[in-house]
């Protein structure tokens, strides 16, 4: 973690994942900026490499890595109170909604799902999460 500090206080931690998550772009995993966590948004990456599969394998991928993260930033799905979903085609919300669910209970985070002409490295969908730093 790499933290950023203004008069001596903690402003920012930089998050990263030790597995799973790699991007060639110029951003952090997360950042845990006093007790929340920000994560990038993620798409099906796997070891720097879109996976090729059904979509319901791509939206794992995208959970696991969100989990990834979560968990280098101290914190877990159950800590997470928002959520944003980007996809490029609204048909596969029910798919998306199904796999949430697993990872993901009551009481549900706050979220929104917003369809876009198009998202990095083709990817067909795209998720951000704020989650409370656990006191673990």
């Amino acid at each position: 973690m790499k933290e950023t500090r203004c008069m001596g206080e903690e402003l920012k931690t930089k998050i990263e994942a030790k597995k799973g998550v790699v991007s060639a772009a110029p951003i952090s995993d997360g950042i845990l900026a006093g007790n929340l966590l920000f994560t990038s948004g993620q798409v099906c990456l796997k070891d720097g490499k879109m996976i090729d599969g059904s979509i319901e394998e791509q939206i794992s991928q995208v959970m696991k890595n969100l989990k990834c993260i979560l968990e280098a930033g101290g914190s877990g799905f159950s800590d997470v109170v928002k959520t944003t979903i980007y996809v490029t085609d609204l048909s596969i919300a029910p798919k998306i909604n199904e796999i949430y669910r697993t990872y993901l209970s009551e009481p549900f985070p706050a979220r929104e799902m917003v369809c876009v002409k198009e998202l990095p490295l083709g990817a067909k969908l795209e998720i951000s999460m704020i989650a409370i730093k656990s006191k673990k």
